[in-house]
């Protein structure tokens, strides 16, 4: 990646992390349970950054954009959020010429149960039961499917627009043939 490569990554990054932290602590932003979380739709972004963004940028976006949300509306959750947000871009390719390739469209829903799994994990450790925070998965459903269908209709839109191709053209990237 040469110097322009790399420094519109990085703005592209910067972009990411903004729009996730707006969406995620401001947009639909809906206070659940007693344990201080909520319930929102930031992830949708972060699946859109993970498809556009090559893997280390996506997960600096997803972690600072989630990271950030937690530390305005929720701070006892950020260190978990940071390393959840990061790991729920892994599913999730950019190497494709589309963001609707079969590999994204399974993507979402595995990124949920890394998300349910993590933050189940985090409220154990955190309050120290891993039974009482069983509740919390209805949430994490909720919060996790509505992103999923956030996505996928972002992802045929932008799709539509060969956003993807034309992302890559701007950075300068080789053009991969649309599937």
């Amino acid at each position: 990646m040469n110097k322009r490569q790399q420094t519109l990554s990085l703005t592209m990054t910067g972009v990411f992390a903004a729009m996730i932290t707006i969406m995620t602590a401001y947009i639909c932003h809906v206070p659940y349970g007693a344990n201080g979380g909520y319930i929102h739709f930031g992830d949708a972004l972060i699946y859109v950054a993970a498809v556009f963004l090559p893997r280390p940028y996506a997960m600096a976006a997803a972690a600072i954009g989630g990271g950030m949300a937690d530390l305005l509306t929720a701070p006892l959750w950020a260190p978990a959020t940071i390393m959840i947000k990061m790991i729920i871009t892994l599913p999730f390719t950019s190497k494709e010429g589309r963001i609707l390739c079969p590999r994204n469209i399974i993507a979402p829903f595995l990124a949920a149960l890394l998300s349910a799994t993590g933050y189940y994990l985090a409220q154990g450790i955190l309050f120290g039961s891993f039974v009482s925070v069983l509740a919390s998965f209805a949430g994490s459903a909720v919060q996790s499917g509505g992103s999923a269908i956030i996505f996928l209709a972002l992802a045929v839109a932008l799709d539509k627009a060969h956003m993807k191709s034309r992302t890559e053209e701007w950075l300068g990237l080789p053009i991969r043939k649309k599937a």
